[in-house]
């Protein structure tokens, strides 16, 4: 529960702090791009959480900067650990934008810009929080520590050897990372696991040069024939992966989760309608849609490249052919296990004539959260209060691996306590963020702090 006046002071000043939200949107602080506007919005950071009482600096990684605050009350006070991210992903393309990604707009009940909720909408939330509680509710009723990345758009690269060194003034109680989306809109939503990702690229080299398919063909392995195999068997007519072990440490779904996620309000045919796809074909044959999206691990090729791709025709064997392949894995999976099985799998397929070539790009464990710790429960009510309605816990198929790092660095159980939209178009043209969401995530995030006090 939150005091009135914390409510009230956030409802008084949504104007302000909307145009605040403004100045951080309008820093294009893309992480693969020139540094500058990363580290401008960054030390705005800074400034504005010096502002709210907090002491905040930049840390200095091999990237864009960190932004490390903190918050000390009392000593006999249990500490909250707040996580965003203030890099976005580039805008491309930009013709297809209906206003400027950097310069936001209000349209619709929305807020349009790059970022609006991915993330800086979302952390922006939490200290309009830390505010309200400062000004109006006798000061945040907690201690406070914040990180705020700057390449969690990029794979957070620095992020686990950033934590091993900073791990003692990271140290919390329990730990808020607003980085996920509500299932439906007016569905508040915990998700409390995260697949994890092994993501691989393999090159099958022949010839040491393209050569001549007339006076060639028949005499040597074609690296696009061989490679065209080897995707097409790692799948059977069922949609399982034929990778030796793949499954082996699958953790099956509870019976109690199958019920819950039979509840939500999930229509296949419009999910499908809203993929542009006239039917949904893809995983495992026997397993919902959400089970399949949420709890079993998939194998997808990415990208697939080689030979003459230009107008017209090159009548040649090409020297080299490579995929790209991810790999979403579910908890009790471990990648290097899965990889290891990959590998032998492209042993076994790699035909006579061909040089295979094996590289892992990325890799993240699965996480699997305790839906009943006490921050769990304490972000449950935070939610109701600021939503209306009881939270939804759901699973989600992609990765936020800053949870798994918590876990196994920190040793926190994060609370994946998101506010934005299946619809707001992260990473896409167009990212907006409903007003609503802002200023209720507001104070969701201000009752996640008078909660830890119960």
């Amino acid at each position: 529960m939150i005091a009135e006046a914390v409510t009230q002071y956030l409802r008084s000043n949504r104007q302000r702090h909307l145009a605040e939200l403004f100045e951080l949107l309008r820093f294009p602080s893309v992480a693969n791009s020139e540094p500058h506007a990363c580290r401008q919005a960054a030390e705005w950071l800074v400034r504005r959480l010096g502002k709210c009482g907090l002491q905040a600096r930049t840390v200095a990684t091999a990237g864009q900067p960190n932004v490390l605050a903190s918050l000390h009350v009392g000593d006999d006070l249990p500490t909250l650990l707040l996580y965003g991210h203030y890099d976005v992903q580039p805008p491309d393309p930009l013709e297809q934008w209906h206003s400027a990604p950097f310069e936001p707009v209000v349209r619709d009940g929305a807020i349009w810009a790059r970022g609006a909720n991915d993330d800086k909408g979302q952390l922006y939330a939490h200290i309009m929080a830390i505010e309200a509680w400062q000004q109006a509710g006798g000061g945040v009723p907690v201690n406070l520590r914040m990180l705020l990345e700057g390449e969690e758009e990029v794979g957070s690269p620095d992020m686990e050897k950033f934590l091993a060194a900073h791990a003692g003034e990271l140290s919390a109680d329990a730990a808020v990372i607003s980085d996920s989306e509500f299932f439906a809109e007016n569905l508040p939503s915990i998700t409390y696991s995260l697949r994890g990702l092994a993501y691989v690229e393999v090159t099958f080299r022949g010839p040491s040069a393209d050569i001549h398919s007339g006076i060639n063909g028949g005499a040597v392995s074609n690296p696009i024939n061989a490679l065209a195999r080897l995707v097409a068997g790692m799948h059977d007519n069922a949609g399982r992966v034929t990778l030796a072990g793949f499954y082996d440490d699958v953790l099956p779904l509870t019976e109690a989760e199958r019920q819950q996620w039979d509840a939500l309000p999930f229509d296949q045919a419009e999910y499908a309608r809203g993929l542009g796809v006239e039917s949904l074909g893809g995983g495992e044959a026997g397993f919902s849609v959400l089970e399949r999206r949420w709890a079993r691990p998939t194998l997808d090729a990415n990208g697939i490249a080689g030979g003459y791709a230009g107008v017209g025709s090159k009548t040649i064997i090409p020297a080299q052919a490579s995929v790209k392949i991810s790999m979403r894995l579910v908890p009790n999976q471990n990648p290097a296990k899965v990889v290891e099985g990959f590998r032998q799998y492209v042993t076994e397929h790699t035909p006579p004539g061909i040089r295979a070539d094996v590289k892992l790009n990325a890799g993240a464990r699965p996480v699997m959260l305790n839906t009943r710790s006490p921050a769990m429960e304490a972000g449950k009510a935070a939610l109701a209060e600021a939503f209306g309605a009881a939270p939804a816990m759901v699973r989600c198929g992609a990765s936020v691996p800053i949870t798994e790092l918590f876990q196994r660095l920190l040793g926190l159980d994060a609370v994946l306590m998101g506010f934005g939209l299946p619809d707001d178009n992260l990473h896409s043209p167009n990212e907006h963020y409903k007003l609503e969401q802002f200023y209720r995530g507001a104070i969701a995030s201000a009752a996640m702090m008078g909660n830890m006090m119960k």
